[in-house]
């Protein structure tokens, strides 16, 4: 198993996801290692045409969540509900897929799975359209682009704003944090999404 620490995550939360998903390093990589290739095999049956590294993403992201404290009881279905906003913001590079925005937030997103993939969808579904059209555009338009064009579309869109690029970045931050809240809470047969945390982008 390869140290992936070494992406950006700190030695710590990546310990710390080691831990959750086994009681040795044995029973842990060998965990690691299949969630890894369930990741590969869910972006690579939806298109994505960098699945590795979309999967890289979604274990760093869920990593981070688990270092920040956040209570998970189901690490896999927590991990895929990861992996759907990584499909989105995938889809709206140039060379992903891109869905149109309407599509993305009205229809499930495309995948030969049922089951609790297909619950996983309907709540990505309902969180995006509980979001105002302004906050929707606005986590999707932050992912989008790479490199230098994703630096100056990021300054295109905090001047638009009339807002610091810090201040872009936060907001767009706590829309993500928002959308991966609403998703748990949706699949807990008890609760319902309820409009994730940044309704008004001018909050």
């Amino acid at each position: 198993m390869a140290n992936d620490a070494g992406r950006g995550l700190t030695a710590g939360a990546f310990a710390n996801l080691l831990a959750r998903l086994g009681p040795d390093a044995e029973r842990a990589g060998t965990a690691y290692e299949h969630l890894h290739r369930a990741l590969v095999s869910f972006f690579a049956w939806r298109g994505a045409t960098t699945a590795e590294e979309c999967a890289d993403e979604t274990l760093d992201r869920l990593a981070t969540r688990l270092d920040e404290g956040v209570a998970v009881e189901n690490l896999p279905r927590f991990a895929r509900g990861i992996a759907r906003l990584v499909l989105l913001e995938h889809w709206r590079r140039p060379d992903g897929r891109g869905l149109p925005l309407d599509d993305v937030a009205t229809r499930h997103l495309p995948g030969p799975d049922t089951g609790d993939d297909d619950v996983l969808a309907e709540c990505l579904n309902r969180c995006l359209a509980a979001l105002a059209a302004p906050s929707r555009e606005l986590i999707l338009d932050y992912y989008a682009s790479e490199g230098r064009k994703r630096i100056d579309a990021r300054k295109r869109m905090a001047e638009a704003l009339g807002i610091s690029e810090s201040a872009l970045r936060n907001r767009a931050q706590r829309l993500r944090d928002g959308l991966e809240r609403c998703i748990t809470c949706c699949l807990r047969p008890a609760e319902r999404p309820g409009p994730p945390s940044g309704n008004d982008t001018n909050a």
